[in-house]
Order: C-alpha cells, then structure tokens, then sequence
C-alpha cells in the first residue's frame, strides 16, 4: 500500500537524538550514529517527530510502505522502553550506570559525560510526571538539584567546570513551574558563560499536574 510515512535524510542527519523522544511509537533509533526508522509498521505517518530536528533532517513522504501495525507497537515498546535510558544517543550502544546524580555529589570530570547529553532537572519533576523516564530521561545523562534549598550560585560554579572539563552534547533543563524552581535555568546559562562553550539547551516546565511544556 502506498501511504505516508517518515523519511530521514541520512545526509543532513548527525545523529543528535532530538528526535527520538518525540516518536511514541518508538520508531526511531539511532543507528551507527544516524537516526533511523526501524520499520515502516511503527510510524504512523502522522509526524511527530517534525520540527525536533535542528538539522531539518525529517520530512513526511508518501510511498509503498507496509501499514502501521498498532499490537506491533504495543509490543515493540514492552521489549524496548524499559532499556531506553540506557542508550547512548549519540552513539547508538548502552551506556554504562551513573552515579551519582545529585548535582552537588558527582565528580566534575567523568566518564559518564563524554558526549553525553545531559538533563539537568528539579528534585520534584520526577515526582510530578508519571512517565518521567520515558518523556525526558531517555538517552540522556542525569543530575538533579534543587535551586531552593540549595545555592544557584554553587550550581553555576559546578556547571561551569562539568562544561569546561567534558564534552556535553547537549543541556536539557526540566524544572517545576514554580518561581524558585527556574534557577536552574539560570545557572545553566551562567554556567555556559563562564565556560565559553556553545553547547545547545532546550527548557522543559514541568506543570504540578504533571504536564510537560517546551520552552
């Protein structure tokens, strides 16, 4: 049958991830070090993964592709989320267990953060979303703190140097909607400052019922 489905143009594609927690189908994956679609059953066409890429890489195209097969999905994703956070995105391989994820436990320089993209979120957040793996921990390294309770300032300082001494990927930031909870933003930004790299950030709210916005 002919019908609509995903295309990735493996030239424009670098293999950055951003893509892949946008499919709930879990039809994309990283494969030596591109993003794939792994069967044509899995995507829906309907294109939710549009607009993720930086490299404009995803397009929706029309042409012979088996139908999308829901009990297929269903069943892909019982065998594969719960190893989800486990991969490197970057890479396409498991990554190794970290710890600790408190940020003012974990060492600045670590094997864990090589080319790592990291998510830096509130203590709460994982309390307020249900699937908080799911949603925003896959293929990222973590840390989490609380800006309230603990100094913003000592974040920044402790970002700057994780910055300076590693290769980040990529920064998300997920923190509560409430006022206190955005320093962690801000320490981020001071942080890239002070270690004059140029590292992309995406901001995520997370709304007490449990919602999550893009900023």
């Amino acid at each position: 049958m002919k019908r609509k489905i995903v295309n990735i143009n493996q030239d424009l594609c670098n293999g950055c991830g951003s893509c892949i927690p946008k499919c709930a189908e879990g039809a994309l994956q990283i494969i030596n070090g591109k993003a794939q679609l792994t069967k044509d059953v899995y995507c829906d066409g309907l294109g939710a993964c549009l607009g993720q890429c930086p490299q404009g890489a995803i397009t929706i195209t029309e042409r012979e592709a088996e139908a999308f097969d829901e009990k297929q999905v269903h069943d892909h994703l019982k065998d594969t989320t719960p190893h989800a956070p486990n991969m490197n995105l970057q890479t396409g391989t498991p990554q190794k267990p970290q710890w600790p994820v408190k940020l003012d436990l974990v060492p600045v320089k670590a094997p864990f953060f090589d080319k790592a993209d990291l998510l830096l979120a509130a203590d709460c957040a994982p309390i307020a979303v249900k699937d908080f793996h799911g949603k925003l921990m896959v293929g990222k390294r973590v840390v989490i703190g609380c800006p309230k309770f603990n100094d913003a300032r000592a974040y920044a300082e402790k970002l700057t140097e994780i910055f300076k001494q590693n290769d980040i990927a990529s920064v998300a930031v997920a923190h509560m909607e409430v006022p206190c909870c955005v320093g962690l933003k801000w320490a981020v930004n001071k942080a890239l400052e002070g270690s004059g790299k140029h590292i992309p950030v995406k901001e995520y709210e997370v709304k007490v019922g449990g919602e999550i916005v893009e900023l």
